[in-house]
């Protein structure tokens, strides 16, 4: 692989577009609209087509002007059919965004035979070319593409740092920003002609339909990462620009794999968002598949040894003396499990919870104690349910044995008083004290 200018301009336009794309992006995924970065891109075609039919220009200025306007009217008419239709505002978008997509296609090819077009350029980009047209600047050759769409990355940035407060308040609780005296509707239109210039901005690198994983994808990778807005800009430029730089590296070497030359670059691109959000989606810490799964595991284990834990504590408290140890088969059948029975028993032993005795299990000091706090939360839990809910004709063990797993110290001692300091539980146990 032999990199030259050519590759670094390609990266760099890449990382501005997608840069530029992903901080709009992050405000249509967190007020769930990620389908109308869809329908803006998509339903701009038209507006590209009339300034090229008027103006004969691909010009940046009457494309800016020309889409920009016609997504606004878009988010104008998806809001206009889903107060008026009662549909619901996915079905909005998708009546207005494929009648314009329709109708830009058929302009775009009536268009291309009277100007310099081509319609295949609109919808999949050619950021492969982009270094071919460039500004001198300072002894530089910089692409025309990377000044536009790093124009568009610093007036978004701008636009986000002044406007940070209204967005967050209105992408949250627009009732509570018009309360405050934020016009939400007034920002929201205003954010739909940001997410439609930077799409016309982004056209000539990624196209129509590229554009719209630039768009979505690096806000809904970081929302994965974080729960902090501030971050989550952050996160997703930082995932947009490593999608552009792996986009172009897998373009020019993945190819070579299978015996084929290249392929596209901003598909590549958009392939590798994708990428990036399958990795993160399946081991990001907090809301990862498998993160979770583990979690689960471990909680459901951890439910299961303090099952285990109370079962011993009620024996040792309800049992004649010299009855046989609790074995591990009366704990499988108690608590309907098997792997992970054996598995919480090896877990409390190498915690030094419970201990062998004869062909069974017994408790340890600190095992006594921990099941003891176990009984005494299901106890008051029964007390409260009983005494203070009035659920006494129904069975108040099954939700108290739910509850008994998250109860700690401070939820106990509010228990407790709010049940009258119980001695006893409604079945006459008498409740461990702390």
């Amino acid at each position: 692989m032999e990199w030259t200018s050519f590759d670094s301009w390609i990266v760099v336009t890449g990382m501005l577009s997608a840069m530029a794309c992903a901080l709009p992006g992050n405000y249509l995924v967190l007020r769930r609209m990620s389908m109308m970065g869809d329908a803006i891109s998509h339903a701009v075609l038209p507006g590209l087509a009339i300034a090229f039919i008027v103006t004969g220009s691909r010009g940046s200025l009457p494309m800016l002007v020309g889409a920009t306007l016609i997504g606004i009217v878009t988010a104008f008419l998806i809001q206009v059919i889903f107060r008026l239709s009662g549909l619901d505002k996915g079905a909005s978008m998708g009546v207005i965004f494929t009648t314009l997509f329709a109708l830009g296609l058929i302009l775009i090819r009536q268009a291309a035979d009277h100007v310099d077009l081509d319609p295949s350029c609109v919808l999949y980009g050619a950021i492969e070319l982009t270094p071919l047209d460039t500004y001198a600047w300072g002894g530089w050759e910089i692409p025309r593409a990377a000044v536009t769409n790093g124009a568009m990355l610093l007036f978004n940035l701008a636009f986000v740092l002044v406007f940070y407060k209204e967005l967050k308040i209105t992408s949250f609780d627009p009732a509570l920003a018009t309360t405050i005296g934020i016009n939400a509707d007034v920002l929201h239109y205003v954010l739909m002609t940001l997410v439609a210039a930077t799409t016309i901005a982004a056209f000539e690198s990624v196209g129509s339909i590229l554009v719209i994983a630039m768009l979505i994808v690096p806000g809904a990778t970081a929302h994965l990462l974080t729960d902090r807005l501030g971050v989550m800009l952050g996160v997703s430029m930082l995932v947009a620009a490593l999608a552009a730089v792996l986009g172009h590296l897998g373009a020019i070497t993945v190819p070579v794999w299978f015996g084929f030359r290249d392929t596209s670059t901003a598909g590549m691109m958009a392939v590798m968002t994708g990428v990036v959000f399958l990795l993160v989606f399946l081991f990001a810490p907090h809301y990862g598949v498998l993160s979770r799964m583990i979690q689960q595991a471990r909680l459901a284990l951890k439910i299961v040894g303090d099952d285990i834990l109370g079962l011993l504590y009620r024996f040792q408290e309800m049992a004649p003396a010299g009855a046989v140890p609790m074995q591990t088969e009366d704990f499988r059948e108690a608590l309907k499990q098997n792997w992970s029975v054996r598995l919480a028993l090896w877990r409390l032993s190498r915690r030094r919870w419970i201990r062998r005795e004869a062909d069974g299990f017994g408790l340890t000091a600190e095992g006594l104690r921990r099941g003891g706090r176990i009984i005494r939360s299901h106890r008051l839990w029964e007390s409260f349910l009983c005494g203070k809910m009035g659920y006494c004709e129904t069975d108040v063990h099954t939700p108290a044995h739910h509850l008994e797993h998250f109860t700690d110290d401070g939820l106990q001692i509010r228990l407790e008083d709010a049940s009258d300091r119980p001695r006893h539980d409604p079945h006459r146990r008498r409740i461990p004290r702390p």
